[in-house]
């Protein structure tokens, strides 16, 4: 039985999908490749992909709407997406982010570069799902085995790589991480983006995590770091 990662390519453009592909491919991946948004959220639901690559702009339909529908299906929410577009203003950028996109690259991009990026979010997504970790702290619980998160026994959806923030700030609770720390280790290799991606992200989380929110401080000047304790932003 193959073993290699799976990852399923969103893109209308044939010949920068052939490109993709067969890069992937020689980087070790099994890839699957769609111009459909239609095709491709049927794929994402059938199949096993531990990475979505996904256009903004598709012919039936558009890129946002497809990440908004992975990250709100059971099926699909935990597989990180990586938006691919030719889009590159920031707003563009914060719209994908905050829908649950993992990743923003903007085209025209480094193929070099993309391939790191998929093996960063993957091996990502692979080191949370093998965390057996249960961690409890004021009104907020962590199943990283199960990647779940209870406020109040309310369970909270995350993308996988809110999932990784957030277990990235718990398992250095107290200690101040730089946005700069933050983006290198939770992203997963040396990105050109700016560090307010890293803001974009913990006011997301913190909205999500609504009453636990305030478990995440921020240390003005520097970065962000988990509560010591429950009561310290009680």
């Amino acid at each position: 039985m193959s073993t290699a990662r799976r990852v399923l390519i969103i893109e209308d453009e044939p010949d920068l999908a052939r490109v993709m592909e067969y890069n992937l491919q020689a980087a070790g991946f099994a890839v699957r490749a769609t111009d459909r948004a239609r095709d491709g959220l049927r794929l994402a639901q059938e199949g096993h992909f531990d990475v979505i690559l996904l256009d903004l702009m598709l012919p039936d339909g558009s890129g946002t709407d497809v990440c908004r529908s992975l990250k709100s299906d059971a099926r699909t929410k935990s597989i990180p997406v990586i938006m691919v577009t030719a889009k590159g203003e920031e707003v563009d950028r914060i719209v994908g982010l905050e829908l649950g996109a993992d990743d923003y690259v903007t085209k025209p991009f480094s193929i070099r570069e993309l391939v790191l990026r998929v093996r960063a979010v993957a091996r990502r997504a692979e080191g949370e799902s093998a965390a057996p970790e249960l961690f409890e702290f004021g009104r907020l619980r962590v199943d990283r085995s199960a990647h779940r998160v209870f406020v109040d026994a309310s369970e909270v959806v995350l993308t996988s790589l809110e999932f990784k923030l957030l277990s990235t700030l718990i398992e250095r609770k107290n200690r101040v991480q730089s946005r700069e720390t933050l983006l290198n280790d939770v992203w997963g290799i040396h990105m050109q983006v700016e560090t307010r991606t890293v803001d974009t992200h913990i006011k997301r989380l913190r909205e999500k995590l609504g009453a636990a929110g305030t478990y995440v401080v921020t240390v003005r000047g520097v970065g962000y770091r988990f509560a010591d304790s429950p009561s310290e932003v009680a």
